[in-house]
């Protein structure tokens, strides 16, 4: 029994001692799994985060877009609106080989075309190819829109200048406007949900920008349909 005791104490002995060495000892973090990171991994550096932000922004290339989107709004509208006053004839005489539903369409793809474009630039600034299908877009309508001379009361002046045959350039009008319409409505119902909708509401999925997307054509389809099929086109 005595025997039995002394080889007990003496394992214990054996155990404790060497856990009462590893005190004060320094602990590998390799030996536990934890990665040792002698150097920092990133740099330090004395610019603040507006600082950062400046050096991206690029002002230069900026104002450059912006000059070239007033280009854009300005240049197409003075040319097609040139030539219709001074072109009047040419362009009556070839007017018959269009469909008034089909120049609508038209002219109403192509202002979508460019407010999708702007939508791009508005989700994400630093989209080029938001920005490149805006300036298309936008050129492309405004040339349409001289051309038809498109303001309020179009009407008028499309029959002063194209008298019977403003079938046509009515109808391109009615395109463009229908497109500024459908987005006008799409913007009031988009802020209505992210004032009503709560955050931890299921419904707040609506606000995402691919459902926010989805709302946008889906009403711009909409205005389409009634620009060609509610009666606009016989109306003006």
């Amino acid at each position: 029994m005595s025997e039995d005791v002394s080889m007990r104490e003496s394992s214990e002995r054996a155990v404790e001692e060497p856990a009462r060495g590893d005190v004060g000892q320094p602990v590998d973090p390799a030996a536990n799994g934890v990665s040792k990171h002698p150097v920092a991994s990133i740099p330090t550096t004395d610019l603040s985060f507006a600082d950062i932000e400046r050096s991206r922004s690029h002002p230069v290339r900026w104002a450059c877009y912006i000059i070239a989107v007033l280009a854009a709004i300005i240049a197409p509208y003075w040319l097609g609106r040139m030539i219709a006053v001074e072109h009047t004839a040419w362009l009556v005489s070839h007017l018959s080989a269009f469909e008034p539903r089909g120049v609508a369409l038209v002219s109403w793809a192509v202002t979508v075309l460019a407010l999708a474009g702007l939508g791009m630039i508005i989700v994400e600034s630093h989209n080029w190819l938001g920005r490149i299908i805006f300036f298309l877009g936008l050129v492309a309508e405004q040339f349409i829109a001289g051309l038809c001379l498109l303001r309020f009361d179009f009407w008028y002046a499309t029959y002063v200048v194209y008298g019977d045959d403003a079938a046509v350039p009515n109808a391109a009008n009615l395109g463009i406007i229908a497109a500024g319409v459908a987005v006008a409505v799409y913007a009031v119902l988009f802020v209505g949900l992210l004032v009503m909708i709560r955050k931890d509401s299921p419904l707040n999925v609506l606000t995402r920008s691919w459902a926010s997307f989805i709302l946008f054509f889906a009403i711009e389809a909409i205005a389409l349909l009634v620009v060609l099929f509610g009666g606009l086109l016989t109306a003006v």
